[in-house]
């Protein structure tokens, strides 16, 4: 299954049925797992890590380089889960010693030219469209969707069921289950549809909705939201799920709904 004009370091560890297309070339400490077709004209270096029933459309670059000053060639990886798509153009830095690693989640789609840089960890079930540009030590959470051509600034964190608009500057953490839009990035609402197709109930997504009021819409700040959130809402795990992320947000959370100026 490997063509014989791609060049395989005979070191790689590839599982069973993996298909290499001609004019690829693989590294020698790299994994893959089994039934992953890799197309043609993909480049895998070392420290990649990549599961099975994936796919690597052409032109990509996987585990190369870290794009950062102070990488001094330390051994790190990619790390890339089960059933993920990536395509044609994306690039996957590996990690440095800051964490060690990049990983991408399993049942992903990574659509074309988007850029993950080092460190970054993204979830399952996530959806990059394309031409966004992902910095170092990103996080992104399970189901989130990030829509073409935006770009998260590093150590930022996605929570998970968030969905950003397309060409969003994203400066801040977004807090899970809501979707971002306008500029700069703001509050535009609960990720109802989202949530609804993940198997969300109506009451659910009501108490999630009763929860983000207290914490953009109403006249207190972040911490006077929580505060009110933690005496008068009932503990569930989505409830503690917004409270933590929030409490854990050293850049801090967007701003409430947007009026195109800046806070």
């Amino acid at each position: 299954m490997i063509h014989q004009l791609a060049a395989v370091d005979r070191r790689a560890k590839i599982g069973n049925n993996v298909t290499v297309d001609p004019f690829t070339t693989i590294a020698g400490d790299v994994e893959i797992g089994e039934g992953t077709w890799i197309g043609p004209n993909v480049t895998i270096m070392n420290g990649a890590r990549i599961g099975k029933n994936c796919k690597i459309f052409p032109g990509s670059v996987i585990a190369g380089v870290p794009q950062d000053l102070k990488f001094e060639g330390e051994e790190s990886q990619v790390y890339i889960g089960d059933n993920t798509v990536i395509r044609e153009s994306v690039t996957v830095n590996r990690g440095t010693k800051a964490l060690g690693y990049t990983k991408i989640g399993s049942d992903c789609l990574i659509m074309a030219t988007t850029h993950i840089a080092h460190d970054c960890q993204i979830g399952d079930y996530v959806v990059i469209v394309n031409g966004c540009g992902i910095a170092g030590h990103v996080e992104i959470g399970d189901h989130a969707v990030i829509g073409g051509l935006s770009a998260i600034h590093q150590f930022s964190k996605v929570g998970r069921h968030v969905m950003v608009s397309g060409g969003s500057l994203v400066r801040k953490d977004i807090p899970p289950f809501i979707k971002v839009a306008r500029e700069p990035v703001s509050y535009a609402g609960i990720n109802s549809i989202g949530l609804r197709r993940r198997g969300f109930s109506s009451e659910k997504i009501f108490e999630i909705q009763a929860i983000y009021r207290a914490i953009f819409q109403q006249k207190m700040n972040v911490a006077q939201a929580i505060n009110y959130i933690e005496k008068e809402m009932l503990p569930t795990a989505e409830r503690d799920e917004i409270i933590t992320f929030i409490q854990n947000s050293p850049r801090g959370i967007i701003k409430g709904y947007g009026s195109g100026k800046a806070d």
